[in-house]
């Protein structure tokens, strides 16, 4: 869009279609659709603000009745869809059914589907080998028609999806660009499509990459049940082992074998099960190689690539050295929550607080990006979240954001910016608790903040609190002093 990367086997997933080889191109191109989209992108510093209006382009392609497959960005906080048809200027309202940020994929519908009901369907192929040809279709920027350009697969690796910022699976490199408006599209080979086209790297040209199949497969079979479930999580961090004398403190032999847990998540899969100095060694029957990789149908991947085929409630066998002894255990997966700070949120209002002059915001990585924090405890307290369980105590952490001109708020602007630790007394553990502790029914004399850091708390006279909330909604066009939920 104008907006805008597993394994080399597949997940089953049938779908009924003709096989395109056979089709002219003329009706192939009737299957890739141009994505019109109006979006709504929230205002994370001014959060009361409907947030700025805008748009983009992406393409989409059919892949079984009312079944139009593309990326999850193009459609992000979409306010409205229009669907074009190649060589038709009729436009077909849409809607999103499912949309999987994580690995930014989504499913649209069409509100009437009989114009393209006789159009054929894009079935799904195999991993591309190397170096073997593609052709990328869809409608970039540059132009109104429909686009196809052709490129070879240099690369499969295990990147970053941009998207979510947090999430990384399995990518294909090929040397195609893939411009602004290619979001969503089918790559072909051998008429059938093995990957939608998602992002570019702008440090390089003619780089684009692709979300293959596995991943596609995977995302297709989850929403089978009706929802999204998210992409389960083992919950551990690694280190590689090459260092010959850390192999020989661990009690390693030469072998080239293993990595070293470095730390286990808090409440994740893994949680009670491995810990800090474990040296895992295998998953699934797979041997885990000094670098983390393991060998599967003849490629070498990065072991968490099996963790990538599983799903919520599924076992994982793994086998690890702890103070050298051999030990086998059945972990259960699950997703890990709370990782999800540190990805990108969509589709949501931002949450706030506006409480006489001064905007309490619950920290994430959308008000992260949007606002600039100096402050170390701030920043301390956004990387350590997950790692070191934050959230088992706090659900939120709560940041004083902006202090709004009031003669209540005078000479405090220089809090903004800074993390609250309690109000009244008691520890702040969510947005909502803060909001509680405002607003008790028995106001105390004063409200008193304290913030990480700060040299002293803020105060605010209860009995003033009332006026000033009238004075900085009306100067500020504030309708609505709080947004506590998503």
């Amino acid at each position: 869009m104008s907006r805008f990367l597993p394994i080399l086997t597949s997940i089953a997933f049938a779908v009924a279609a003709p096989d395109l080889t056979a089709q002219a191109p003329s009706d192939i191109y009737k299957s890739v659709l141009r994505v019109e989209v109006a979006t709504q992108n929230p205002d994370y510093r001014t959060p009361w603000n409907a947030g700025r209006f805008s748009g983009g382009i992406g393409t989409g392609f059919i892949i079984g009745p009312n079944r139009i497959l593309t990326n999850a960005h193009v459609v992000s906080n979409a306010r409205r869809i229009l669907i074009n048809v190649h060589g038709s200027p009729k436009k077909y309202p849409a809607k999103v059914d499912f949309v999987a940020h994580d690995c930014d994929l989504a499913l649209l519908s069409v509100q009437d589907f009989t114009d393209f009901a006789k159009f054929p369907e894009f079935s799904f192929g195999e991993m591309p080998a190397l170096e073997s040809q593609v052709r990328v279709i869809g409608y970039p920027i540059g132009g109104d028609r429909l686009s196809v350009t052709r490129g070879v697969v240099s690369r499969i690796d295990f990147q970053a999806y941009s998207h979510s910022r947090a999430d990384s699976h399995l990518i294909i490199q090929i040397d195609a660009a893939i411009n602004p408006g290619n979001s969503g599209g089918p790559v072909v080979q051998d008429g059938k499509v093995i990957g939608v086209a998602f992002q570019g790297l702008r440090q390089a040209d003619n780089t684009g990459y692709i979300i293959p199949t596995p991943v596609i497969h995977r995302f297709l079979k989850d929403v089978s049940d009706g929802k999204y479930d998210e992409y389960a999580e083992l919950g551990v961090s690694e280190f590689p082992l090459f260092n010959p004398a850390m192999r020989k403190a661990l009690g390693l032999p030469d072998d080239d074998r293993g990595v070293l847990v470095t730390k286990v998540t808090p409440t994740s899969s893994a949680d009670g099960i491995l810990k800090a100095g474990d040296v895992l060694m295998a998953i699934d029957g797979h041997d885990i190689d000094s670098a983390g990789m393991v060998s599967m149908d003849g490629e070498d991947v990065s072991f968490h690539e099996i963790i990538e085929r599983k799903f919520s409630g599924d076992i994982l066998n793994v086998r690890f050295l702890r103070e050298g002894g051999w030990n086998d255990v059945r972990v259960t997966l699950k997703p890990l929550r709370w990782g999800r700070m540190y990805a990108i949120d969509y589709e949501s209002k931002p949450r706030y607080i506006v409480f006489a002059g001064l905007v309490f915001q619950p920290l994430d990585t959308n008000l992260y990006a949007s606002v600039k924090f100096d402050d170390i405890n701030v920043r301390r307290l956004y990387a350590d979240f997950v790692s070191e369980g934050i959230f088992q105590e706090r659900e939120d952490i709560v940041v004083l954001t902006r202090v709004e001109s009031d003669p209540v708020t005078s000479r405090l602007s220089g809090f903004a910016g800074f993390a609250v630790d309690k109000i009244n007394g008691t520890k702040v553990k969510s947005l909502r608790h803060a909001h509680e502790l405002l607003h008790p029914k028995q106001a105390p004399e004063h409200h008193v903040i304290d913030l990480f850091g700060a040299n002293r708390p803020v105060v605010i006279p209860a009995a003033d609190v009332e006026a000033a909330d009238a004075r900085v909604a009306k100067s500020g066009g504030i309708s609505r002093m709080e947004n506590l939920d998503r």
